[in-house]
């Protein structure tokens, strides 16, 4: 009389892979909040005036009585609106890439953010507009209608729009939307120089009239990006398999998209065009816990967070007592950031 064997008890070896991946992913996240809340903490002390305790704690009182307690005061929208760029830049362009399976997708290179300051250019020297709720629509407008054309003129010919043809194509709208911007502020002296300040990108000057009106576009574009977070799983393995596994692929894509649009025309409007954020921090965060976008995501709005407002710190602390603006920080760690995975990935395809 045959008996069935008993199956062996799980050996704790077996679980190991998930437990350490669970774990590692933890561990990141809290490793990201606690950083995040120094990068608060030094961005609110340090600048280009010295500070001191004293006057960081005189906040808690609303009192205002010396030079060093309103700088300090004055660098809380700024601490706060580079803490909300990075966010919605770093989740955009985990978004991005994840739609188009282009490591390289960024807001700045598919030329979203071109977009965006385009608009923002014409209705300024064109048709005066000088409200900040004016400016968030425009961009938008400008980030979606670029996003269109990136995807309609990578779609031409056999294949589709491949990663390769939408990064090409990208790069060539973004170039020729910059170029476009640059041909209607140069004879407008007026306003050139306001325009060309806020062009390079940065969070210097903010206020809570300037970060208020934009808030409602960056909550509803980060809610539209996590809710895609489990569809981006499902166009990870192809769109005739997330088809077969009965998802809406062109539904996703518009979903996802307008949540990435949102985040980018928001951000670009209040801070002006800022690069590589979305490019950069992805990618660390998949280093950190896998191509599960349902991580992905969160963790790109911690680190693109951090980020941004480490940039702003050093962008103060290096050129003190004047300052860099973010934009150029983040410039100079993402392009060879860029260069680097422009160089791996070419080697992974040979």
């Amino acid at each position: 009389m045959l008996t069935s064997c008993p199956s062996p008890p799980a050996r704790a070896s077996d679980l190991t892979p998930l437990s350490a991946s669970r774990q590692r992913r933890w561990l990141g996240t809290l490793l990201l909040l606690l950083a995040l809340c120094a990068s608060l903490a030094l961005s609110v002390a340090f600048g280009a005036r010295v500070t001191h305790w004293a006057d960081i704690t005189g906040l808690l009182d609303g009192s205002l009585d010396s030079m060093a307690e309103a700088a300090v005061a004055s660098r809380l929208p700024r601490t706060l609106l580079a803490m909300l760029a990075g966010a919605a830049l770093g989740v955009s362009g985990a978004v991005m890439q994840g739609l188009t399976r282009n490591p390289l997708a960024d807001p700045g290179l598919l030329g979203v953010n071109a977009g965006a300051a385009l608009a923002v250019v014409i209705g300024i020297a064109w048709f005066g507009i000088q409200q900040a709720s004016d400016y968030l629509w425009l961009a938008i407008l400008g980030a979606g209608l670029s996003a269109v054309v990136v995807y309609l003129i990578a779609s031409l010919g056999r294949g589709g729009a491949t990663p390769l043809r939408l990064a090409l194509a990208g790069a060539v709208i973004s170039a020729a939307l910059s170029s476009l911007s640059t041909a209607i502020i140069l004879p407008r002296a007026d306003i050139g120089g306001l325009i060309q300040s806020w062009l390079i990108g940065g969070v210097g000057g903010a206020t809570w009239a300037q970060i208020t009106p934009a808030l409602p576009f960056l909550l509803s574009g980060l809610l539209i990006c996590g809710v895609s977070a489990r569809r981006l799983n499902l166009l990870a393995l192809g769109d005739d398999m997330a088809s077969g596994l009965g998802e809406r692929v062109a539904r996703v894509r518009v979903m996802a998209a307008l949540g990435a649009i949102l985040l980018c025309g928001g951000i670009t409007a209040v801070c002006g065009p800022i690069a590589f954020v979305g490019l950069v921090v992805p990618h660390v965060c998949r280093l950190m816990v896998g191509s599960d976008y349902r991580w992905i995501l969160p963790l790109s709005a911690l680190a693109g967070a951090l980020l941004l407002t480490s940039a702003d710190i050093l962008g103060r602390l290096i050129a003190r007592p004047a300052e860099l603006d973010v934009g150029i920080m983040t410039a100079l760690v993402g392009a060879p950031f860029f260069i680097w995975i422009v160089r791996r990935h070419k080697v992974k395809s040979l």
